[in-house]
Order: C-alpha cells, then structure tokens, then sequence
C-alpha cells in the first residue's frame, strides 16, 4: 500500500468512525444505561456537588469539560431533560465520548504500523476496530470505558515511539507514555493491565536476549562475562539482531528507567489526578477513599443472574456468550415519539422495538479469537524448534517481526484477560473491551498476511474475512445505534437466547 492510499484509507476509517458515532447522537433524550452515574457525575463537578464514586474520576472530569462546552454550543439545544441533575441536552453529555471514540481506530493503526512498519496491516487493524459493535455503542453514550481503552493504547504506542527514539526524543515519548498509563488507571484500576502489559513484553525482551546470549556462548565458546547484554544489539561477532523492530528494542531500557517512566510517571500522573475530587467532596482524604472504593466493590455479589441479570464471567467474554442490553423500549408504530421512559409494552403487542446492545460484531469476535490463538501457535512453535535445535537457533537471530508482532498481541491480551480470571465479583462483557482490541489486531495480521500471499487462495481468504467482517457489521448495525426493528428484524439479530 503506498502512501498516499494509506493516508486516503486512513481518514476514511476516521470519518466513518464519526460518522457513526455523532449521526442521531441525541437519540432516546433520556441517561441511557449507566449514563445515569457518568453524566451525573460529571455535571456534579460544574454545580459543585460532592458524590461518591466507585471509579477513579478522570473520565467523569472529561464528561463534565463535554457539558461545559455542549451547553454553550448555540445548536443541538432542542431537547432536554434534568435526569443528570440540570437542565442539559443528550448531545451536550455525549459527544464529548463520541469524539474521543472515534479516535480509537487511528490509535490502533498507529500501534499495527509501529510494530510492524506495513502500512496494508495498520489499515486493517484500524478498519476492522472502527468495524466493531461494543467500541461504537460505547462511545455514544456518556460511559466510560473508552478512556480506559484509548489512554492504554496510547501509552502502549509512545512507548514504542520511544523505543525507536534516542536520547532526549527517547524521555520525550517515554515520559508521555507514562502519562497515558496513569490517565488510564485513574479512569478504572483494570486500566493498570496495558501497563501490566508493557511489563510482560519487556520482561519476555530480556528473558529471549539472555537465553540467545546463553547458548550463543555455550555454542561459540564465548565466556558470558563477556558479553554485552545491554543497550545495544550491534555486537560484530554475536550478531543478537539481524532484524530491528521496536521491540527488540525494548532490552534498551534498563530496570530503571522502567521503574521511572513506566512506574513512577504513572503513579504521579495518577495522584494528581484525585485533586479536584478530593477538593469537592471533603469526607474522604486519598487513602480512605481508595479503602471506600475497594469496600464498595468487595461488597457486589458474584456472577449469577440473581445479582443482574447480564453477570457474565470472564471466560464468557471471548465467545461473546453474554451481551447485554444498554436500552430497550418498545411501540405500536414507527409514528410514536421515541420510548424513553417506562417499561415495554407486554410481549406481542409491539410492533416497533428500539435496542441498543452492548455486543460486538460476533465475527470479528470469533474471527479475531481464532488469529490469536494462530499466534500463540507461531510462538509455541518458535519454542519448540529451540528447544530441539537450540544451536541453529542462536547461530542467528531466531525471531523474526512476525514472531515479535505475536508475543505483543498474546502477551497485552493476556495482561489485560487473566486478572479478570480471581475476580468473584458480578462483571460485565464491556470488561474485555481492553483485551479483546488485541483480537482484533491479530486478525488484521492474518488478512494482511493472506492479502499480501502468492497464493490466490490465500489472498481469496484475506478478502473474504474482510468482506464478511463489514458485512457482520451493517447487518448488527441497527441494535447498535438503536434504529427501530420489527419484532422479526430484531429475533434475526439474536442469535442466542444468551443474547437477548
């Protein structure tokens, strides 16, 4: 793909991204789902009103800026409602996240392009994440679980401008990259995991380059005191790198400037951002009010039906068993006013049924599932052969870009995933949110890795996946953005009663 195209291909990702997510954004004039806490709580922040709040407060700070500046915008001012605790319109809550929202595709083609430097892959990976269901439901409400993904991502993409950086454009990016990591816990704690995630790939960078300079040691008969296991991979003799990403770049960083950049920064970063809470609402100091957060969620019940009816346990998140529902009204025809308030009508009389489902689009789900489960098998296999035939294996550098793109992908997945695994409390699917971007990272390597393939086969394969993957999209499409079905059209779209 050349430039140009890439740069065409790009912003039209963009603007289908903003498109989609600002078309009807004050539809349903009501809080929709648990716009009831987040608008709420930001509009606390402008009238000065102390609250408690389960969530660290970056994301209702950012909701509260959106209705500052939505509520002196001379348009979009016809419908109001005071559910949040004033007088505001639904676009003045909301399009502050819709904006945020859609530059999440740009960010993840961002991190495809850096880790890979193909431009054919960054474009996939931003059409098919622009191309998913619980990114653009979520994005058009005043939620917060964008910020957790987008200020995650961004710290995973600085730190890999980082690593391509020397010197002082090097902290330039790394201090930024902590940065983002701290905004992203102070949305929610799981924001930690992208964190936990730069920690895992740069531990797995070490533990490859000593294990390569053990056996080329023990192969060349070169004592390990003398080698240079340390910033640089141009060693004449040993020849540790034959192929640079960024990645391998991560042994670069010392201890050190982990525990500062990538600890520290975060930390910090993390603090500060409590300050204007803390000033509004007087009853608890920084310590007690984490010791209260924790309380309150120690105290939800487990994930059964019995607690709320969309429990749904982490190993429930990758098949997409458990969606749920954001909003469901009904009505007679498509005349009536839009439902916003009271329950449906009894079962059988609608004619006309407004749902907004938090789900993804199932096939890029499943599609994205199955690629990275196919990289976990490049890995395993990587292993393997060096363990059978570790001299060939350290005779020169045994990790190619691909392999390197593989253990990014599994290893952010995985950190965002297995904390997931002892919590006990009820949990929702719009948890995976962090984890499950890295799926579709990994099936847009696979198409671009058939796309790009001699084989015609292969190349039929890549188109198909793409074809089908916009295809999921456009049919799924009304449940996300709350377009009136039939009773039919809508049993069409549920699949599974675990569905509905």
């Amino acid at each position: 793909m050349t430039k140009k195209w890439f740069y065409i291909g790009m912003a039209s990702v963009f603007i289908l991204s903003l498109a989609l997510r600002f078309w009807g954004l004050g539809r349903f004039n009501t809080l929709v789902f648990d716009e009831v806490y987040f608008a709420t709580f930001g509009n606390n922040y402008l009238i000065h009103k102390p609250f408690f709040n389960a969530h660290p407060p970056l994301s209702q700070y950012i909701i509260g800026i959106g209705i500052w500046i939505g509520s002196h915008i001379p348009f979009w001012q016809e419908e109001v409602n005071g559910l949040a605790g004033s007088l505001l319109t639904p676009w003045s809550y909301r399009w502050i996240n819709a904006l945020t929202g859609s530059f999440i595709p740009l960010v993840v083609a961002a991190i495809a392009y850096q880790i890979s430097h193909r431009r054919s892959f960054a474009f996939l990976a931003g059409l098919f994440t622009a191309c998913d269901g619980i990114f653009l439901v979520e994005s058009r409400y005043a939620l917060n679980n964008i910020y957790i993904v987008i200020f995650g991502l961004l710290g995973q993409w600085f730190l890999l401008l980082a690593l391509e950086k020397q010197k002082k454009k090097r902290t330039f990016w790394l201090v930024f990259s902590g940065i983002a990591f701290g905004a992203s816990a102070a949305t929610k704690w799981n924001g930690l995991w992208f964190l936990l995630g730069a920690y895992f790939i740069w531990i797995t960078a070490w533990l490859i380059r000593l294990v390569q300079a053990f056996y080329l040691a023990k192969n060349k008969q070169v004592n390990l005191d003398d080698l240079k296991v340390s910033d640089s991979y141009h060693h004449d003799n040993l020849k540790l790198n034959a192929v640079q990403t960024p990645l391998q770049k991560l042994t670069q960083l010392n201890v050190f400037q982990i525990l500062f950049f990538l600890g520290i920064i975060p930390a910090f970063i993390y603090s500060i951002i409590w300050i204007p809470h803390l000033q509004l609402d007087k009853r608890f100091n920084f310590i007690t009010v984490h010791e209260q957060i924790l309380k309150f969620h120690l105290q939800l019940g487990g994930n059964t039906p019995d607690v709320h009816p969309y429990c749904a346990a982490w190993y429930k998140w990758p098949l997409m068993t458990r969606p749920m529902a954001y909003y469901y009204q009904t009505a007679l025809s498509l005349n009536e006013p839009l439902p916003v308030m009271g329950p449906p009508l009894p079962s059988g009389t609608a004619k006309v049924i407004y749902d907004v489902h938090a789900m993804g689009n199932p096939l890029l789900w499943w599609f994205g599932l199955a690629s990275l489960l196919f990289l976990v098998g490049i890995i395993v296999w990587q292993f393997i052969t060096f363990w059978e035939k570790p001299k060939r294996f350290s005779s020169a550098a045994p990790f190619c870009v691909d392999t390197w793109i593989a253990l990014f992908l599994v290893l952010n997945y995985l950190a965002n995933l297995l904390p997931w695994v002892e919590v006990t409390r009820c949990v929702f699917i719009y948890h995976y949110m962090p984890s499950v971007v890295f799926t579709f990272l990994a099936i847009a390597w696979f198409v671009d890795q058939c796309i790009r393939s001699y084989n015609s086969y292969f190349r039929a394969v890549g188109v198909t996946i793409t074809f089908i993957i916009l295809a999921a999209f456009v049919f799924w499409m009304p449940i996300y953005l709350g377009l009136p079905l039939s009773p039919d059209g809508y049993k069409l779209r549920m699949w599974f009663n675990s569905w509905i």
